[in-house]
């Protein structure tokens, strides 16, 4: 049994071999699978009240070689924050993402892995802009938590509802704003922006490294670029970061070395604290405790319409945004270091 605290996997407990069917076959039981089922992968889910608290419980079964893998993700209504200023957005960047979503209509981007806290942002968007006067409508796979004031859609493949059938409903219901899980293939691809270019706000997820490059993935899936460079208006690529426990985590200064090693100027720093993790019974002896998030907003300029529609490589892109000022990922990684929020060693760890 092991538990990934903060995104990092801990080693808990190894229970007696006489024991572990019988703990396989009774979290198939409470997440309503097929408890005679060992061949073919399963999900479902457990709801429970643990002081006082409604937990969710997202249950995945894999066949394995020896046995069954299961994976139970926990979610905790009362612990998640669906408010922008307090995900991590430096105040510049915070500006420009409120700046996009008060827009009527286009398509904004979360890019970044599995984990990296796309999901959160995304609602943390959609609740600042929720008022009475806006249709908010989600199609997600599968909804991770309920949103008060807006219609949320989960998607059922083996029911026929995809992403795509799904998004084509939601336009009928006289949505202003609509989010979509993740952009998957072409044809959800296509639905969402003809929905943004018909005067609706759009949101949506991809899996990229950085900003930049989701743009050359639409187009690698076959979005055309005339109607990408019309509708897109904004790219935000995110990581989580491990914040260091306020009660234990060590002051030092940085060698020469270790600066140039990770790219900082040696001359402008040779002075600055920064800070490293130490362990307490505070944050369980891993020098950590929560995480936040580092960012690379990228809004959709006109220079930067341009080279969408002529198809430039990402590379072209990115150095077009930096030249106008978008902060890379690493670089609002080093901000937070340089603040005392978080370590060197997980900056390098996440980009």
């Amino acid at each position: 049994v092991r538990f990934r605290i903060d995104g990092i996997l801990h080693e808990h407990a190894q229970p007696a071999a006489s024991l572990q069917q019988a703990i396989t076959s009774r979290i198939k039981i409470m997440a309503k699978m097929d408890i005679a089922e060992r061949r073919l992968p399963q999900d479902g889910r457990i709801r429970m009240k643990i002081a006082g608290k409604d937990i969710d419980l997202r249950v995945s079964c894999l066949p394995v070689m020896y046995g069954e893998s299961i994976v139970m993700r926990i979610l905790d209504r009362s612990q998640i924050s669906y408010k922008l200023e307090n995900l991590g957005f430096p105040t510049f960047e915070l500006q420009q993402f409120q700046n996009l979503l008060a827009r009527s209509y286009g398509i904004i981007l979360v890019t970044g892995p599995t984990g990296s806290g796309k999901t959160t942002t995304l609602y943390a968007a959609l609740n600042s802009i929720n008022t009475p006067d806006k249709k908010i409508i989600t199609i997600e796979d599968p909804v991770e938590y309920e949103l008060a004031g807006i219609n949320q859609m989960e998607v059922n493949p083996k029911a026929g509802l995809t992403f795509a059938h799904g998004l084509r409903s939601i336009v009928r219901q006289d949505p202003d704003v609509i989010l979509i899980g993740e952009i998957r293939d072409r044809e959800t691809a296509d639905i969402a922006i003809q929905s943004a270019l018909t005067g609706h706000l759009v949101f949506s997820t991809l899996h990229t490294n950085d900003a930049a490059g989701a743009v050359t993935r639409l187009i690698e899936i076959g979005v055309e670029d005339y109607l990408l460079s019309s509708s897109l208006i904004g790219i935000m690529a995110q990581r989580l970061v491990r914040i260091l426990c306020p009660v234990c985590k060590e002051a030092f200064t940085p060698t020469p070395e270790l600066l140039k090693k990770v790219g900082l100027s040696v001359s402008a720093h040779d002075d600055q604290l920064f800070y490293k993790p130490k362990g307490c019974k505070s944050c369980s002896f891993s020098g950590y405790r929560g995480r936040t998030a580092i960012f690379e907003l990228l809004p959709v300029s006109d220079t930067i319409r341009h080279l969408i529609l002529g198809a430039k490589a990402s590379t072209v892109i990115r150095d077009a945004a930096l030249a106008e000022g978008m902060t890379l990922l690493r670089s609002d990684g080093w901000r937070k270091v340089k603040n005392g929020v978080t370590s060197i060693e997980e900056v390098l760890r996440v980009t």
